[in-house]
């Protein structure tokens, strides 16, 4: 930064749009100004006037009756900005009765029809200046905060306020509309039930963008406040609040399908997923809350902490450095915290884990002055920019050092008297012949005092103004009721304190306090210092980052399985002492003494490959099963809300699970689309995704549509009866809709929903049918005949014995279970011949699993087809590969080993029906996903990394460290009915 020397007409302003009770220049001096992040000067000079700063340089001039304020050995820098607060706003009141089921519509007229769309509201119309919650953030050091209504998926427009303690609303008011904030969380003011889940939250923000563009164009008459509202905040800078890392992938997922770039409210997490979100190119907003160490003194609660919660605690802190070293734009918010107690605590220890200065100062000026469009005015000390700025004692990121005033549009707040001798400290006091010690503790502005007489506490009481010491001490005669009093004026450079001292017999003299300073005092301290800033050992993360999961991402390899029984489900069968070469994804060659060719050999002699597991009907790895609020929610879908750290993925490897269809769940007639996915451990969710894979969705039949076991009977449908009119009706709206788009291209609304319903009648989309009863299916068959659009498969149907003809001669598939039956009424005529049947009347038939924990031994439950109905070992083994894959339509890809496919294969150490069996590698598209020797070696650093963190944990509660309990966790495997509810 330049010099900058002006005349007073050049940089005294005369209108800065603030009242001000300072009228004259006040002009700072002889400081270390912190220009911007990298930019400062020593012993520098600043002016400010009217709430602005009218100059700042090396020197500058110095108007006549300015007010000059000598900072020597004191620091400056531009007060912080918090983009996400709810400083001023009264916490939205949830509707008395809020949680019950049953609102269908939106309560409000002449809005949007969800009621948890409220882009109208204006945070400027509800704030109000909260002098006690500003006092919190002026102790942290802030001086702008962005504010908002915190209430609903779109929350309407947020306000920028100057925490000026002494203006009125309107000085304090940067920008009314300044920004428009977003979340996945509903309104508390409104009991509707749509959206119940996050994929629904998802969608509803996909239909307003599409409506808003919709209604912008003109193409109705109808007044919609909410969406006029959407159009006006269009050019808004958008925060979306999230609470998870998942979700700010999801966030930014919506953002790039509509062009829109989200400023993201963050979890603290981002290092687990660094690549995606440095890939999303958003800037995120982080909160400073680090879990807490798990209170592991009982070794029999340490065994309910997983590996992945421990490893948080230890990388958490480090998260800022790691998004700093990827070049992520990044933010410090105080959401979660105190901003004058733990904010500052906070900020230190992700510096002392590796956040460097610079980058911490720029993530509370610079980049949140650039987000909200306040670059030049805020965040830095600058002609021009608004007079925010901090005093400190020196370093403000050092632990020792204090704000001792935080100015804000001009306007001071002191924190800490500036010029306050810092007395604490020990003593050898020499009073009257006689030596104590003297201990001075607490803070400079408040400090306390101990006094012993040879190692005997005596009474005192201290008291420190204006550099005047006065201590009152009782006699060391503890018989008598005598006091001493003692009174000095302290220099601000000495360790030396004498003054004057009035005995209790009324006699004067004198007294000398010399700071102690010996060397091994001073090694101790520095011992101390030193013992006190280490911090555990940073795990390194891993994909995904807990028990497991890879230390690197694995790549295709080119292998050659030797002399394996090789089950191709071809033509050839099963073939013995047979060679697979797999090459670059796919698999190669497939013949007897085949060549390497560069490829790592693996010995299969004696052990069985197999084409890998393909589950058609499964509900791992989801956030979200359910979408309950509307009977029909073909809107959602699976793919938004993959879970890929879920471990029943590494679980299913394992079982030779290569291939999964993840369904909505059965809360109604219509679900949503489904997510076909390839498990691969430790990627991405939009990595896990099968490449190009067919459009499918769910439908659901029976008990659970009609909501036998939860429903209030306030949403349609109640009756088996009620189940077939949804589907009637919805299929001649979606007719009606395909007539209006295809008559005006131009002007129809785009609807979600309807485009699904189209892309079913169109031979675009598969459904996957939840089913049990004879009658339900046959009545779904007779829906389909005369709507004219097909169903592909009948899932866990167990009543497929009945009707196999039937879905014969429509080549409808059906997917069963093996032999469960008996969990509820409506399976009550379950046999465990059912796929036999099914399979014996040219009906191509799955086992599927619906649970998790079933999904694991697919393997077993095919071969039980082998008992109950007589299948040969081909058959049953194609039941849960390549009849699944024939029912997904990938089983040109997947399903057998044929040269050309890809490589999802499974090396099994015995026969692959046999319960003895294990999958000893489990491959996708020729990367080994699972291997048994590396599971076992894992098991053991697993251990080891537990061990590890668990004597960490009990180090840190030993220096006095926050802890948490350890509470023992349940995760809820899904299934079909599982009913998720987001606030």
């Amino acid at each position: 930064m330049g010099i900058t020397s002006l005349s007073a007409q050049e940089y005294f302003p005369t209108n800065s749009g603030v009242k001000t009770t300072n009228t004259n220049y006040t002009v700072f001096k002889n400081a270390t100004i912190h220009v911007d992040p990298t930019s400062t000067i020593e012993n520098g000079m600043f002016a400010i006037k009217n709430g602005k700063i009218t100059a700042v340089g090396k020197s500058i001039s110095t108007p006549k009756n300015s007010v000059i304020i000598d900072l020597e050995g004191k620091d400056v820098y531009p007060s912080f900005i918090d983009l996400y607060s709810e400083f001023g706003i009264k916490k939205p009141e949830r509707e008395a009765g809020f949680g019950r089921s049953g609102q269908y519509e939106a309560t409000r007229e002449g809005f949007y029809w969800n009621d948890h769309i409220r882009p109208e509201q204006n945070a400027v119309e509800s704030f109000s200046y909260d002098a006690r919650e500003a006092g919190k953030y002026h102790n942290g050091g802030f001086g702008v905060v962005n504010t908002h209504v915190a209430d609903g998926i779109m929350r309407g427009s947020g306000v920028l306020v100057a925490l000026n303690p002494n203006g009125t609303e309107g000085d304090r008011i940067l920008n009314d509309r300044s920004a428009e904030y977003l979340s996945f969380s509903k309104s508390v003011k409104s009991q509707q039930s749509y959206p119940s889940s996050i994929m629904g939250a998802m969608a509803l923000i996909r239909q307003v963008y599409l409506d808003a563009k919709w209604y912008a164009a003109g193409n109705t008459d109808n007044k919609d406040l909410a969406l006029e509202a959407v159009n006006k905040n269009k050019n808004l800078t958008k925060i979306f609040a999230t609470d998870n890392l998942l979700d700010q992938l999801r966030a930014d997922k919506i953002g790039d399908e509509y062009g829109i770039q989200y400023a993201i409210l963050g979890s603290g997490f981002e290092y687990e997923k660094l690549d995606e979100i440095k890939e999303s190119g958003a800037t995120y907003l982080i909160p400073l809350t680090f879990p807490a160490a798990y209170d592991v003194e009982d070794p029999f609660m340490a065994e309910y902490v997983s590996l992945a919660e421990m490893k948080r605690w230890n990388q958490a802190p480090a998260n800022l450095k790691m998004l700093a070293d990827a070049d992520v734009p990044f933010t410090i918010t105080t959401k979660g915290l105190d901003p004058a107690k733990d904010f500052k605590e906070n900020l230190l220890k992700a510096i002392e884990y590796g956040l460097s200065e610079e980058d911490a100062l720029a993530a509370l000026t610079t980049t949140p002055a650039k987000i909200i469009g306040q670059s030049g005015k805020l965040g830095e000390i600058k002609q021009g920019a608004w007079a925010n700025f901090i005093i400190t004692s020196g370093d403000f990121f050092k632990k020792d050092s204090k704000i001792f005033e935080n100015w804000i549009q001009g306007e001071k707040t002191v924190i800490n008297t500036m010029n306050t001798t810092d007395i604490t400290g020990k003593y050898d006091l020499k009073l009257d012949g006689k030596e104590y010690t003297l201990d001075i503790t607490g803070s400079a502005e408040r400090p306390n005092a101990k006094v012993e007489a040879e190692d005997v506490k005596i009474g005192s009481k201290l008291s420190f103004e204006d550099s005047w010491m006065t201590l009152l001490i009782s006699s060391p005669d503890t018989t008598k009721t005598e006091f001493i009093r003692l009174s000095a004026k302290v220099p601000s450079d000495s360790d030396k304190i004498s003054g004057k001292a009035i005995l209790a017999n009324g006699d004067t003299t004198s007294f000398t306090a010399t700071k102690q300073s010996s060397e091994e005092k001073a090694d101790k301290d520095k011992n101390d210092k030193e013992e006190d800033s280490k911090f555990p050992e940073v795990l390194p993360v891993t994909f995904p980052n807990q028990a497991y999961g890879f230390e690197e991402m694995p790549e295709a390899e080119d292998i050659l399985f030797k002399n394996a029984t090789v089950w191709t489900n071809e033509e050839q069968g099963i073939i013995e002492n047979t060679d697979v070469l797999v090459k670059k994804g796919k698999i190669a060659k497939i013949g007897k003494d085949l060549k390497a060719g560069g490829a790592t050999v693996i010995d299969a002699t004696g052990k069985h490959l197999t084409s890998g597991i393909v589950d058609e009907h499964s509900h791992i790895a989801l956030s979200s099963i359910n979408e309950g609020g509307h009977n029909s929610s073909a809107e959602v879908s699976m793919e938004d809300v993959i879970e890929p750290s879920d471990v029943a993925l590494y679980r299913d490897l394992a079982g030779g699970v290569t291939t999964a269809q993840l369904l909505h769940g059965s809360a109604n007639p219509i679900g949503g689309r489904s997510a076909i996915v390839r498990l691969k451990w430790g990627a991405s969710a939009q990595d896990m995704i099968f490449e190009d894979s067919p459009k499918f969705i769910k439908f659901a039949l029976g008990e659970n549509v009609k909501q036998s076991n939860w429903g209030s009977g306030n949403r349609f449908p109640v009756t088996r009866m009620g189940v077939e009119q949804v589907y009637m009706d919805y299929f001649s709206r979606a007719k009606e809709y395909m007539k209006n788009k295809e008559a005006n291209p131009d002007t129809y609304r785009k609807d979600i929903e309807m485009e699904t319903l189209a892309e079913i009648l169109r031979d675009e989309r598969f459904i996957s049918c939840h089913s049990y009863v004879q009658s339900e299916i046959n009545m779904m068959m007779h829906v389909a005949d005369s709507m004219g659009f097909r169903i592909n498969t009948f899932t866990h149907i167990l009543e497929g014995y009945k009707l196999a003809d039937r879905m014969a001669e429509r080549n409808i598939g059906g997917a069963t279970f093996s032999d469960w039956w008996a969990y509820k009424y409506e399976v009550e005529d379950a046999i465990p011949y059912n796929a036999a049947i099914m399979h014996s009347q040219g009906v191509v038939t799955a086992i599927n699993s619906d649970d998790a924990e079933m999904s694991r031994r697919l393997n077993q439950e095919a071969g039980k087809t082998m008992k109950y109905g007589g299948l040969t070992e081909e058959e049953a083994w194609k039941l849960v590969t390549l009849n699944p894959a024939k029912l997904l339509h990938i089983d040109d890809k997947v399903g057998s080993i044929k040269e050309g496919k890809d490589a999802d294969l499974v090396l099994w150490s015995n026969h692959p029906l046999s319960v003895y069996s294990k999958a000893e590698k489990t491959m996708i598209e020729g990367v080994v996903y699972f291997d048994l020797e590396r599971d076992k070696a894992l098991r053991e650093e697993i251990k080891k990394q537990k061990s590890e963190l668990i004597t960490q944990m009990l180090q840190a509660k030993n220096k006095g460290m926050k802890t948490q309990p350890v509470v023992k966790k349940e995760k809820i495997e899904a299934h079909c009915n599982t009913m998720e509810a987001i606030r």
